[in-house]
This record gives structure tokens, sequence and C-alpha cells, in this order.
């Protein structure tokens, strides 16, 4: 599994080479689904991009901050796919994460750790 290696070389030279951004702290509500509370911190990479067309998407936990999962999603609301890289997280966090991304018949995710 070379290229399993090597993806995670390059994710982790990625989150190296960027400024961690949390615009979305653990505990706020999301800015236009006020009834959504983030339960760990969210943010992105500055100056990367993703299918958005925004910094690509991080979850940061409380531990070490090293690219340990990604979650891919599927958005049918915005019609479009995009990873998100989680960045410390505990098992307990990654499950957030997870559920976050599956609670609604709108978006699925599957969460593939290191």
């Amino acid at each position: 599994m070379q290229y399993n290696i090597e993806f995670w070389n390059a994710v982790d030279e990625l989150v190296n080479g960027s400024e961690i951004v949390i615009d979305r702290p653990k505990g706020t509500s999301h800015p236009r689904y006020p009834d959504f509370i983030y339960r760990v911190d969210y943010g992105y990479l500055k100056d990367t991009s993703s299918t958005d067309g925004a910094g690509i998407d991080v979850w940061v936990g409380s531990g070490e901050k090293k690219a340990d999962a990604i979650m891919c999603i599927v958005d049918l609301i915005k019609k479009d796919s995009e990873i998100k890289i989680l960045l410390g997280c505990t098992d307990k966090e990654k499950q957030i994460v997870y559920e976050t991304h599956n609670e609604t018949p709108f978006m699925k995710g599957v969460l593939i750790q290191r």
C-alpha cells in the first residue's frame, strides 16, 4: 500500500505548509443554521482551495495537530463532494465529526483513518 503512505505524506505537507484558521470554534453556531452548534473546532487551511472555491476544510481536535483522518462527503443540497481533514482528533471527536456529516438525509460521508 505504498500509495496510502504517499497520500498521507502529501496531506502532511499540505497541512504543514498552511496556516490553520478556526472560523467556527467549538460551541458556536453555524452562520446560516443557528440551531447547528459545532461540537469540534472547524475551519480551513489558508491559501488552499477545495471544490467549493474556499479553503480546504479542517476539523481540529484536542490532540496534536497532525492529520489523522479525512471525511469524504457528498452534499446533495449543494450537489458537490469534498474532503475535510481531521487534525488531532480523539476517537470521540472523530465519532462526532462522522455523526455530523451523516445526521441528515442531505449529506453523507465516510471516515478514512490514517
